[in-house]
């Protein structure tokens, strides 16, 4: 079977299998959130931690409560890293103090980039209590926050809108250890170890030796992929044999990555009453996922049908469409996993894996996140249909006014500014510009999208940047968090604005919000919104690159 068979087989699996799970998984989600009843193990925990799970939050109290559940997850696996010579099986592994940092704000922020080689700079301890289990809580947080802006439009002259603490629990107990237990056991059959096995050395065809580790991977795996965090038990990621053995695990672990994410819509239209809504978003969502793949599978293809056979960071297992699936998935999920070498790919490859990034990866995005994100594209939509048409804006009967449509347009230029500006400032620092292995646009490409995935909390890298140095560490690692919590905080108000409102019914005035027209609209203005901020930089980038 030629490498385009096994692609376009595998795409229409993929679609198969996400568009089977779409509704029953998309109704078990709303439900988990809508339950008046608690389960067995929730009450205990409830119980340990005090909390009532009966009781509701304002905004600024649920705001308060992700912070500093998040702030408290940073310091524990901050000294977790710093004290690992000194725990159990430490194997060797260390991390200078500002690698350490860096770990600790990437994990709690579902970012999950990497400084250092898995196997090398994380113990099986660290990996085990420590990354696997912010795995967890994170995607949870952005599960969390997802549900309070549907709350949001869904309430009327409400004051609260949800308990932070049973959101996290009920996202953890009721979704995503369930899923990620299944996915481990799918992972397990297909070939990926999980063993406390000691490091076996062996002597290659070289002649020379090689360390393989070995470590519980199937378990952080699933849940990697599942929560669309990305973070690598090995160096080579989803590339290591160990992580990724065969096609069949590489189709599961890119199921896993989009499974939640374009279920969401589903939840949301449910949730909100009426079902059409979900479509729309899911159709945006689908949209800009597939005419991206296109766009990354078409370069690639054509790179590697070049005079030279452009194959270099292609994983030769999968071939050139595989790997250009999961690359697209992986950077429009912000998971940041990856199977194949982004740096090596043609510059419209891996300029459409960094725009993936830009556009917000809204495509469908991070568990919670992307469907956050497209709500925020729809309130923007709609103000600017309304404007167009003189009418005044209104979603799901919510008036989108001054101080809707203000958070709002905060919450999506946080990260574009956190990329141009921290781009712009690391190509003023000498130590910075040492770091960047190419030179001219390519070059360019490295630095920007290393921000672009740090303050979009994606996580994959160009890795011909030697981004393990003080100065990118700490400023990637302020990327991170600002890019994570300074717009959850914005969108948290957003839901308590709106949920403050008395909801109104529709009148002819009023857009549609249902129909594939307006789900244009959504498409054209979150390419808009990307090509006016992205374009010059992009411009001197990968489009430069490539004329």
């Amino acid at each position: 079977m030629s490498d385009a068979s096994a692609g376009l087989l595998t795409i229409g699996l993929l679609a198969a299998a996400v568009a089977v799970v779409h509704v029953p998984l998309g109704n078990y989600l709303a439900w988990v959130f809508t339950s008046e009843r608690d389960l067995r193990v929730e009450r205990a925990i409830y119980r340990v931690t005090g909390i009532n799970s009966r009781s509701e939050q304002s905004w600024r109290t649920y705001a308060v409560a992700l912070g500093a559940f998040s702030a408290v997850s940073v310091l524990w696996l901050l000294a977790l890293v710093v004290a690992q010579p000194h725990l159990p099986l430490a194997r060797g592994a260390e991390q200078s103090l500002t690698t350490a940092v860096n770990t600790a704000v990437s994990f709690v922020t579902n970012t999950n980039w990497q400084d250092y080689a898995g196997e090398d700079g994380a113990s099986p301890v660290v990996q085990t209590i420590g990354l696997t289990i912010q795995n967890f809580v994170s995607a949870a947080v952005g599960l969390a926050v997802a549900l309070t802006v549907i709350r949001g439009l869904t309430r009327s002259g409400a004051r609260t809108i949800g308990n932070f603490w049973v959101d996290l629990t009920r996202g953890v107990v009721r979704v995503l250890l369930p899923l990620a237990f299944v996915g481990a056991l799918v992972l397990l059959a297909g070939g990926v170890i999980e063993n406390l096995n000691a490091a076996h050395t062996i002597t290659t065809i070289a002649g020379r030796h090689q360390t393989i580790q070995g470590g519980l991977v199937a378990s952080q795996e699933a849940i990697k992929e599942l929560g669309t965090n990305g973070g690598g038990y090995f160096n080579a990621n989803s590339a290591h044999p160990f992580e990724n053995p065969n096609a069949v695990t590489n189709l599961i672990e890119i199921f896993l990555m989009l499974v939640i994410p374009f279920s969401l819509p589903r939840t949301y239209g449910r949730l909100v009453g009426d079902r059409r809504q979900g479509y729309a978003v899911l159709g945006f969502m689908a949209t800009l996922w597939t005419g991206m793949l296109a766009v990354i599978t078409w370069a690639q293809v054509h790179a590697a049908s070049g005079p030279l056979g452009a194959m270099e960071g292609v994983e030769v297992r999968f071939g050139v469409w595989n790997s250009a699936l999961f690359a697209n998935s992986t950077t429009s999920t912000s998971t940041g996993a990856v199977d194949s070498l982004h740096e090596s790919y043609s510059a419209i490859g891996g300029g459409g894996a960094l725009v993936n990034m830009a556009v917000g990866e809204v495509s469908p995005g991070g568990v919670g996140s992307g469907l956050y994100g497209a709500l925020v594209l729809a309130i923007l939509a709609v103000f600017i249909a309304g404007l167009m048409v003189g009418r005044t804006p209104q979603l799901l009967g919510k008036t989108i006014g001054r101080k809707e449509i203000t958070l709002a347009a905060l919450a999506t230029v946080v990260s574009p500014a956190l990329v141009l500006i921290g781009t712009g400032t690391a190509l003023a620092v000498p130590v910075a510009r040492g770091a960047i292995l190419a030179h001219g646009p390519h070059g360019l490409t490295e630095l920007l999208y290393a921000f672009t995935s740090a303050a979009n909390n994606n996580g994959s890298a160009f890795a011909g940047l030697s981004a393990t140095q003080p100065f990118l560490n700490l400023t990637l690692a302020a990327a991170m968090a600002l890019g994570r919590f300074v717009p959850i905080a914005l969108i948290l108000a957003l839901a308590g604005s709106l949920a403050a409102q008395r909801r109104q019914g529709s009148t002819e005035g009023s857009m549609p919000t249902h129909t594939p027209l307006f789900t244009g609209l959504m498409v054209g203005v979150a390419v808009l919104v990307t090509g006016l901020t992205f374009l010059p930089a992009l411009a001197l980038g990968p489009l430069a690159e490539a004329l």
